[in-house]
């Protein structure tokens, strides 16, 4: 799940932006995405300003809503998925071990921060459609822009897997003006974040779209993509088996070229995956 204010990649808000009127409340999406054999579900429908509703403790997009108690994010989840229409209905309950206080700044020119909230986390999944249940263990972050991602940056892959007691993220962007350095992070289960040398690169095969994937291993070992979930023309969200900081790992990992994503008909094909209520 992804709650957007200025949803980075809608073609909508390119468009508007480039007119003057690029208001990001105007442009927010609430991204659910299941997967499983039977019940897979995507849906992100843009709304407008007139569907925000925000305070210090709960953001409402449209019929979907989230709401954080001083413990636990609660999301209510009322969205039809696309293509095929079917409804995406439940709650989605993620309970912190530990929030963060660590921000980290992915551009020399600080106009891009990532903020991890909830490094580890248990997941409560209770969805009425499709009907499915389960609890888990998940993560919570946030990311905040002061210009659009592909002014800034030409790719980036990010990966966050899970530790004995924690977790490890991993992040690279690269290609832009302002390229900042690698990110390694490891994250104890009180959410203390501590650096650690950036492992080197260990190479993945491209997606179906021709997207180049990338992450890192420990020395003298290899990651292998278990599943990819998402394969789009600039877009890749996979499962990676692989080894970091001695331990054996499964991530979840993301690939992102923005150098693909301004191309017009990239754009072009968005509104199927990307539709916009305009009420």
């Amino acid at each position: 799940m992804i709650a957007f204010i200025g949803s980075v990649f809608s073609p909508y808000y390119v468009r508007a932006r480039k007119r003057g009127a690029g208001d990001p409340e105007n442009h927010c999406a609430l991204n659910v995405a299941l997967y499983g054999k039977g019940a897979a579900r995507w849906a992100m429908t843009e709304r407008g300003r007139a569907a925000l509703g925000r305070d210090g403790d709960s953001l409402t997009i449209g019929p979907s809503a989230l709401a954080w108690d001083g413990t636990a994010l609660t999301v209510d989840i009322d969205e039809i998925a696309v293509p095929l229409p079917a409804r995406l209905r439940g709650r989605v309950r993620i309970s912190p071990l530990a929030v963060t206080g660590h921000v980290a700044v992915l551009d020399a020119a600080g106009r891009h921060r990532w903020w991890p909230i909830a490094p580890c986390a248990r997941v409560e999944v209770t969805m009425e459609s499709p009907a499915l249940r389960w609890t888990g263990h998940g993560y919570l972050d946030s990311n905040h822009g002061a210009a659009p991602l592909e002014d800034s940056f030409d790719h980036w892959h990010w990966s966050r897997a899970r530790l004995p007691g924690g977790a490890a993220v991993l992040y690279d962007v690269a290609g832009g003006r302002t390229e900042g350095p690698p990110l390694a992070l490891r994250f104890d289960e009180h959410g203390v974040a501590e650096p650690f040398e950036p492992p080197p690169a260990a190479p993945l095969p491209r997606t179906r779209w021709a997207v180049r994937r990338a992450t890192r291993a420990d020395a003298g070992h290899s990651a292998r993509v278990v599943q990819s979930l998402e394969d789009t023309p600039f877009y890749a969200r996979s499962v990676l088996s692989s080894r970091l900081l001695g331990e054996p790992v499964i991530a979840v990992h993301e690939s992102l070229s923005l150098a693909r994503f301004r191309r017009g008909w990239v754009r072009q094909l968005l509104p199927f995956r990307m539709p916009r209520a305009w009420r």
